[in-house]
């Protein structure tokens, strides 16, 4: 009986310790992406948005524009000038436009980076909740965040970080592994950002002043349930187009809206929804989109959503959450939880025949997105950095415990953003795990892929974003 009540008063002193710690303190406690270590923070939910509301009062307001006279005045000063020294309207400059750059390969082209780390700050604001990535187009950084009970698609200056713009909407996703905010990248194509949120509310703004030009919800539309870590695939832009994976049963799996109006253009394959975003190809001579499935991958014709070809690919807990790598005319490699294949697709009498050349258990990427170079693919093998030779499929090395963070490739170099925040510089050769600097980037668990544009090396989590000077 004495060890009953011994235990008892045990029991009571922890329960009162987690509760004062929680309630006083605002200890919270998440979980990492195996699932097991947990991450240890003391900012509560509702002292960081006071902190980030405070933070935005602080901040001087976003230029008023031009007034109407003014405009006439700028009009007429346009005109005066003989034609021929009036030069050409440029379009809108957009960087990285998309989820993991412009081709959605995690790439940063033709840029020499800077290797003497610590990488001097720009800037540093806090931001609501939620594991998307950033976007940079007409010298704007976009992003979705969760701030309270509603998901916001912001706009901030590239050079200075402060905010310019915000649209709102009532919606806020919460699961327990990944905590709350939305998970989908925003696009930028021709002027408009399309955001969709994690309950699967669906909308394009214009980027100049967020206005809103159309909304819908891609679960609605397609009579689909949400996912378990809700809606992740960030929107594809194609032939005026924009191309969402809801996952919607009866040949709904996914679907394609007019850019400009929103309407419904089509919708369109069968198979259980899963994390990916679609991306476009070309193999066998024809553009394709896949779509990674809870269990397979499928290809579809982007004007009508016709299915080409469809391959198994079975992933833990149906969590395909990789992208794939285009490597040839007839090939391209993908990864998931169980594992990476180098994919043949070509067209043969008429049809489509489609197999793996080799296939192995090594290179498990989660939702840990691979890049390749000069014939190697580095990433997250469940955590730990590895290359593979992307002909062979053997292992060249494996080193450096990162966690499931987010790579990218730069000037013949990996950037590592570690789960806990860090950015690491590692070179990309085969021969070995040759990790040249590490700093703390940002503060608290990081899942979110940093972004690229304009020298500034962009990073986010939960709570605050960073811009570093990346180029040399």
């Amino acid at each position: 009986m004495r060890i009953v009540r011994v235990l008892a008063v045990l029991l009571v002193v922890i329960a009162v310790g987690w509760l004062t710690m929680r309630y006083v303190f605002g200890m919270r406690l998440e979980l990492s992406g195996s699932g097991m270590s947990p991450f240890v923070s003391f900012e509560s939910p509702e002292q960081h948005m006071a902190e980030l509301e405070r933070e935005r009062e602080q901040e001087p307001p976003p230029p008023a524009p031009p007034t109407l006279a003014e405009s006439e005045e700028q009009v007429a000063e346009k005109i005066a000038p003989p034609v021929e020294s009036v030069p050409a309207p440029q379009p809108p400059t957009a960087p990285w436009p998309s989820y993991r750059g412009p081709k959605l390969d995690g790439v940063i082209a033709d840029i020499s980076i800077r290797t003497d780390w610590p990488l001097a700050e720009a800037w540093r604001t806090k931001v609501g909740g939620g594991y998307a990535s950033m976007i940079v187009a007409e010298g704007k950084l976009f992003t979705i965040e969760q701030r309270r009970e509603q998901e916001v698609l912001a706009a901030y200056d590239l050079a200075t970080g402060r905010e310019l713009w915000t649209h709102a909407w009532d919606a806020h996703f919460q699961e327990v592994m990944g905590g709350p905010g939305p998970r989908a990248t925003p696009t930028y194509a021709q002027g408009r950002v399309f955001a969709l949120g994690a309950k699967g509310d669906f909308r394009c703004l214009r980027a100049s002043n967020g206005e809103l030009l159309w909304k819908t919800n891609i679960l609605t539309d397609a009579g689909a349930e949400n996912l378990e870590w809700g809606m992740s695939g960030a929107p594809l832009f194609v032939d005026g187009r924009v191309i969402v994976e809801p996952g919607g049963p009866s040949g709904k799996l996914a679907a394609a809206y007019d850019a400009e109006t929103g309407h419904l253009l089509w919708q369109s394959l069968d198979g259980k929804g899963a994390y990916s975003s679609p991306q476009l190809l070309t193999l066998g001579g024809q553009r394709q989109v896949l779509f990674l499935t809870a269990d397979r991958i499928i290809a579809a014709d982007p004007a009508d959503g016709r299915e080409l070809w469809s391959l198994e690919w079975p992933s833990p807990f149906d969590v395909n959450a990789s992208q794939p790598i285009p490597l040839s005319s007839n090939e391209f490699w993908i990864s998931s939880g169980d594992g990476q294949a180098l994919v043949e697709a070509h067209r043969a009498g008429g049809r489509w025949e489609v197999r793996k050349v080799w296939e192995n258990n090594g290179m498990k990427n989660k939702f840990n997105p691979s890049v390749l170079y000069q014939g190697h693919v580095y990433g997250l093998d469940n955590g730990i950095l590895a290359a593979y030779d992307i002909r062979s499929g053997e292992r060249d090395w494996k080193g450096g415990r990162y966690g499931f963070g987010q790579v990218l490739l730069a000037d013949g170099h990996l950037v590592v953003l570690t789960e806990t925040g860090e950015l690491v510089l590692v070179r990309a050769v085969p021969e070995s795990h040759q990790e040249l600097a590490r700093f703390q980037a940002l503060e608290g668990k990081t899942w979110n892929v940093p972004a690229y544009a304009d020298g500034l090396l962009l990073v986010r989590n939960q709570t605050e974003m960073a811009a570093y000077r990346l180029e040399r």
